[in-house]
């Protein structure tokens, strides 16, 4: 990793739907969370989900360091326009802390899809023409198929593939080109009962396996639907998520460093994901990947 990105996403951040704040009493729990994330020593916080800019304001707000990326912002709910102008109010009080990820979603999610390349191009060039930019420097992609990946690195800081494997990231890592930030999403269940873990794992891998962008990605990767079905095949939830104890998941993180990637956003399961705030494990794991230590 270049200093330039090792000083902004650091090696490792942690990916979380359950950061999205609502409600006072959950904005409390939520700011805490995050201003441990920042004292912990992590690069990055993914807040999952399709959040909103005003919901990574508050993240942004919470912390002091850590940079704060949406992953990610559905450009079909959004429109440019209005994102450019919120962008500009979190950057004017916390300068370079805050980064644009953006998606396309799934056509089942978004009645509105269409043309989903052709539409991120309209989105990020409506971007540009904004009164008040968002540089490219200040914005990534979710990317998988050859084709978003190209314009990750052409147009944004990079790509943030979610729900893939080490060998999708050297194929992005190729696809990119060696300077595009290139930092993939990878599911950590921290339970030495591998049965245990697989059923946890099942149960958060179904709803995805629903998902013809993710099924038509893990088919490029030599997948069938014999691994689509039940929740997954073992060999198919072995290659998508860390499961087992802290020296597993430093060894899977580690593949993805080796096959390309400069930073890996961890989302640890523990139960309810759009509820659960997993402080324990991030402190664990953050102890055993010896962050914020000289």
């Amino acid at each position: 990793m270049t200093s330039d990105k090792q000083a902004r996403f650091g090696d490792i951040g942690i990916w979380s739907v359950a950061l999205r704040p609502t409600g006072p009493d959950r904005r409390r729990e939520v700011a805490e969370a995050v201003a441990e994330l920042d004292e912990l020593g992590y690069g990055t916080i993914w807040i999952g989900g399709s959040p909103s800019v005003g919901q990574a304001k508050e993240i942004v707000e919470a912390t002091r360091r850590i940079t704060v990326a949406t992953g990610i912002l559905s450009i079909w709910q959004h429109t440019a326009e209005d994102v450019a102008e919120q962008v500009r109010e979190v950057e004017k009080n916390s300068p370079g802390r805050f980064v644009l990820g953006l998606g396309v979603s799934h056509d089942v999610m978004t009645p509105q899809y269409a043309r989903p390349y052709s539409e991120m191009v309209a989105y990020l060039d409506a971007l540009d023409a904004a009164p008040e930019p968002v540089p490219a420097s200040r914005r990534l992609l979710a990317a998988l198929g050859p084709k978003m990946l190209e314009l990750s690195a052409r147009r944004s800081v990079g790509a943030h593939p979610y729900l893939v494997t080490a060998e999708h990231t050297a194929q992005a890592r190729s696809a990119l080109g060696p300077d595009a930030l290139l930092a993939p999403e990878l599911k950590v269940v921290l339970d030495t009962d591998l049965e245990r873990a697989r059923t946890l794992a099942r149960g958060m891998l179904g709803t995805y396996l629903r998902l013809p962008n993710y099924i038509g990605n893990l088919e490029r990767l030599g997948f069938t639907e014999d691994d689509f079905t039940g929740g997954g095949s073992d060999r198919l939830l072995d290659v998508l998520f860390a499961l087992g104890d802290l020296d597993t998941v430093r060894a899977r993180v580690a593949e993805y460093h080796a096959a390309g990637a400069d930073h890996v956003a961890l989302q640890v399961l523990s139960g309810d994901r759009h509820r659960d705030l997993p402080r324990a494990q991030w402190r664990d794991l953050a102890s055993a990947f010896s962050l914020g230590r000289p």
